[in-house]
């Protein structure tokens, strides 16, 4: 899925649907009468915003990028209402695109260094992992693994999130909010799919869950991407019953592409006593 064939596809197709949820008034041009051909912007329309011709909006839409410079790059965002995280995929598919040789991405670490085991284990009123770009949880702490206990039960989910969300029937009744979670999971790996293309363990896995998910397929269909950075999660626990629990992604400087995702409870709300509460405390 990272030749540059796929690359290129991957540009038309992420472009075609930004354009096409955009309609002319909410890019500030004139309304005309009788029905559109398209729900959203034409390509000369998204070209007249640009300020680029139309020949060349449509080369970029082929996935052309070879010499596009970094300010027809930002027009183009700017005319797609591309928000933060999706101007910065648009970036990493442009210069994947226009470096097509350039050196194959190193693999992101599995090791976990014990300092940082450390800090986990010292977090002892939050559930914490470790994960990395592909949703890998790699290692966990005392309340994370209370937690998290559902993805430990079928070996077959090897202890990575789109695994469980998406092929084990038991995250429907853990996530109360599933569809949301499925939603950021796979904006989260179309993310890591931009920015590592040589990560064949990433492509294996969406390789997987896209031959073995329709929700999966139809949702990497969108081209939408995301970043689990903070907010508010919902689960129903099979102990501690329904948690509404706020959380945090820190990056690891020292470890690139990894992070430590912590889950806290409210003020005054034992998160320790409700995760360990038929489990001896």
């Amino acid at each position: 899925m990272n030749t540059d064939i796929d690359v290129r596809r991957d540009i038309g197709d992420f472009l075609t649907t930004r354009r096409a949820r955009i309609t002319p008034r909410q890019a500030g041009l004139p309304q005309f009468r009788g029905k559109r051909r398209v729900p959203g912007l034409r390509r000369e329309e998204v070209a007249l915003l640009a300020g680029i011709s139309i020949e060349y909006y449509t080369r970029l839409e082929r996935g052309n990028v070879r010499g596009v410079s970094e300010d027809v790059v930002d027009r183009v965002a700017s005319a797609l209402q591309l928000n933060e995280t999706e101007r910065a995929h648009f970036v990493d598919l442009v210069r994947i695109a226009a470096e097509p040789a350039a050196p194959v991405s190193p693999a992101r670490p599995a090791h976990v260094r014990s300092s940082v085991r450390h800090l986990l284990d010292a977090m002892t009123e939050t559930a914490a992992y470790v994960r990395n770009p592909r949703m890998d949880v790699l290692a966990v702490n005392r309340l994370g693994a209370a937690l998290y206990a559902p993805l430990y039960e079928d070996p077959a989910n090897r202890s990575n999130l789109g695994r469980f969300i998406f092929a084990d029937p038991r995250a429907r009744g853990f996530y109360r909010d599933w569809d949301r979670v499925a939603e950021q999971v796979v904006g989260v790996l179309r993310v890591a799919s931009g920015r590592t293309p040589g990560d064949r363990e990433l492509a294996g896995l969406i390789d997987e869950l896209l031959s073995g998910s329709e929700e999966f397929r139809t949702r990497w269909a969108t081209h939408d991407v995301r970043n689990y950075r903070t907010g508010t999660q919902f689960f129903r626990h099979p102990v501690a019953g329904d948690l509404e629990l706020e959380y945090n992604v820190l990056d690891l400087p020292a470890d690139p592409g990894l992070s430590i995702v912590a889950y806290c409870a409210g003020p005054g709300v034992a998160l320790t006593r409700q995760l360990t509460a038929e489990r001896g405390g």
